[in-house]
């Protein structure tokens, strides 16, 4: 097995018993990245010498015993809406072209304090707002599965990274769904955590009630390491929660016996490939086998959830990107006629026509008016849906269903029609209304070869009983790699 093919969790065992080093690792995943990257894009900023010195910081400390964490060592991808002390933050959009952050985010510090080295970061669909990474301001990030189709997004450049082993694990931000489905289209596993669980601070916000850090890796065994490692208690954020139960890893235990599993017959409605549809449907039969007790129900409000999600998003979005002005920092055009003139033309040469689309359908939202009309009424849609959820979950210990109704279209199929790449979020969208943890792992592949994933949803705090669904499903095979990483 090559240095490439181990896990996070593996290659940091083998770097603390002296079996390699963080340089060695690093050096592989640089020549991976040079050998790829060029088709693949799923870097904004890679600093190889800067990756190749923390690297060799990082084994000294591991070599004085300094550092014994899990992570010590690994390198590791960050999407480009987390701030980074240093380094480039862009966020993947004209407006922040020079953006160097005086900070570090909250998530990425705890990952550089375990001793996680920072490879570079990663290419997002514009201040996240896209399901493709193709309104990237640095072009398309391609699926390294087939480089015809999309990684998905707002995360593909992350999830790419780990599928085509340009990095041993990332960190990605989700919105919608933006780690769940490129992860997804991308076959790689990802979390989603309960709303609160891990800090923004220092996440470029988007929405900021439904933000939320998780990381994309190879196994499930990695997604728990990972998560007691970024979750943590913040006082710089206000919706940061002090949790006790954070030892996740404590859920990897091959056993579902009794595990209440609801699967929603909204999801599999029209809409859903099938393909898709057996692989997730097969997935359940497969816990169900080991001892789930598996069941359907109707979880009411589904169709509402993609019309409240997008008046809530732009709403916030409209708020959050006021401050991308030109005056204190970031894109300002070159010529201008006083002040508003300038605000003006840097916002409308600095943001990309998706973001400008949201940005104005959440000041519409907002506006006096119509204020009642769509964002009163998208508030109490979101509070209806969490108490969907909560009847589902008297019942069930987790919820059963797709990633996403395809596997990843091809580029520009989704681009040209905006209302067609919203639909696509259907199934991840009401998690992150209803501020629940959510897993995404590999349950197959389709005609064509590409990934298809399984989405395991749980309550509010109960990461573990997803964790331990995700574990024992993966435990039953062997899932087909990226044709890049082998």
């Amino acid at each position: 097995m090559g240095i490439l093919e181990l896990t996070a969790v593996e290659l940091s065992a083998k770097i603390r018993a002296g079996e390699t080093t963080a340089v060695e690792a690093m050096q592989a995943v640089i020549e991976q990245i040079e050998k790829h990257e060029e088709s693949l894009n799923c870097y904004v900023t890679f600093d190889k010498e800067a990756a190749l010195h923390a690297a060799a910081e990082v084994q000294k400390k591991i070599e004085s015993g300094e550092l014994t964490g899990p992570l010590a060592g690994v390198p590791v991808a960050i999407k480009d809406n987390m701030c980074t002390k240093g380094m480039l933050t862009t966020c993947s959009s004209k407006i922040l072209y020079n953006f160097v952050p005086t900070f570090t985010s909250e998530a990425v510090l705890n990952l550089e304090q375990a001793g996680a080295v920072i490879i570079g970061k990663t290419n997002m669909d514009e201040f996240a707002m896209g399901s493709t990474t193709e309104t990237s301001y640095y072009g398309e990030t391609k699926n390294p599965w087939n480089t015809q189709h999309v990684p998905g997004g707002s995360s593909g450049g992350s999830a790419a990274a780990v599928a085509a082993q340009e990095c041993f694990f990332a960190l990605g931000s989700d919105t919608g769904g933006s780690i769940r489905q490129p992860a997804s289209y991308c076959g790689v596993v990802d979390m989603k955590p309960t709303y609160g669980t891990v800090s923004r601070y220092g996440l470029v916000a988007y929405g900021s009630s439904l933000d939320q850090i998780g990381p994309l890796c190879k196994t499930v065994t990695d997604c728990a390491t990972i998560m007691e490692v970024i979750a943590s208690h913040d006082k710089k954020d206000s919706t940061s929660i002090a949790r006790e139960d954070l030892d996740f890893t404590s859920a990897l235990v091959d056993d579902v016996k009794g595990l209440k599993i609801g699967i929603p017959r909204d999801y599999f409605g029209q809409g859903l490939d099938p393909e898709v549809k057996e692989a997730v449907l097969a997935a359940a039969k497969t816990l169900e086998e080991k001892g789930a007790v598996v069941e359907e129900f109707e979880l009411g409000l589904v169709d509402y959830a993609i019309p409240a999600y997008y008046v809530i998003a732009a709403a916030e979005a409209s708020s959050n990107l006021e401050r991308f002005d030109g005056v204190a920092y970031g894109y300002r055009t070159e010529s201008y006629e006083g002040l508003h003139n300038m605000y003006k033309k840097s916002r409308s040469e600095g943001f990309g026509a998706e973001v400008k689309r949201r940005i104005m359908l959440g000041s519409f939202v907002l506006s006096s008016g119509y204020y009642d009309a769509y964002y009163l009424k998208a508030l109490r849609t979101k509070a209806l849906i969490k108490e969907e959820f909560n009847k589902a979950f008297a019942s069930y210990d987790v919820i059963l269903g797709p990633a996403a109704p395809t596997t990843a279209p091809k580029l520009g199929a989704s681009l040209s029609d905006p209302i067609k790449m919203y639909l696509g979020d259907i199934y991840t969208i009401s998690v992150n209304l209803a501020g629940l943890p959510s897993i995404c792992v590999p349950c197959g592949q389709d005609s064509k070869g590409l990934p298809i994933g399984l989405q395991l949803i749980g309550d509010c705090f109960q990461e573990k009983n997803i964790i331990r669904a995700a574990y024992a499903y993966e435990q039953t095979g062997h899932f087909a790699k990226c044709p890049l990483a082998e």
